[in-house]
């Protein structure tokens, strides 16, 4: 997908969640950007799961319990019914499990240390923890770029 399009049509859902959970909607995005390959993933085009949260826990008020797995030894991931619902998961899921990367979210490099070394990232991506960390930061620094030339009214 097109950065624009990403941003245009996924930043209302990003800031909404962040207002709601209290962290900043530019890293939202960026975390949703890398998770989802900019929405082409499959995750996110046929099953509105944009963060690749796995699928285990009780259902919130945003993910009802539904399941799906890519493939046959592949990890069991969330399906959501919206996008909407995705993105409120996520915040909800950071606020409650990363409280700290939740409150040094409106400093995106904070915030990018944080879940990059947290238990958000799978042990079999631990070797790309720093990886991570630089692109969630670039991509965070080009998000503030792409919302403010979109959303001239957006304030963190």
């Amino acid at each position: 997908m097109i950065k624009e399009i990403f941003v245009q049509q996924f930043y209302p859902l990003a800031q909404a969640a962040g207002k709601l959970f209290n962290i900043n909607p530019v890293v939202v995005l960026a975390q949703a950007a890398i998770e989802s390959g900019w929405a082409e993933s499959r995750l996110s085009k046929d099953y509105n799961s944009f963060f690749g949260i796995t699928g285990y826990g009780d259902p919130t008020d945003y993910w009802a319990g539904e399941k799906i797995r890519l493939n046959e030894t592949g990890l069991l991931f969330r399906s959501y019914a919206s996008a909407r619902d995705s993105f409120f998961d996520f915040c909800r899921l950071i606020r409650s499990s990363y409280t700290v990367a939740a409150n040094v979210s409106n400093v995106p490099a904070a915030y990018a240390q944080e879940i990059a070394y947290s238990r958000y990232i799978s042990e079999v991506n631990g070797d790309n923890r720093q990886n991570y960390k630089r692109m969630l930061i670039r991509i965070s620094t080009d998000m503030e770029r792409l919302i403010a030339l979109q959303f001239p009214e957006h304030k963190d």
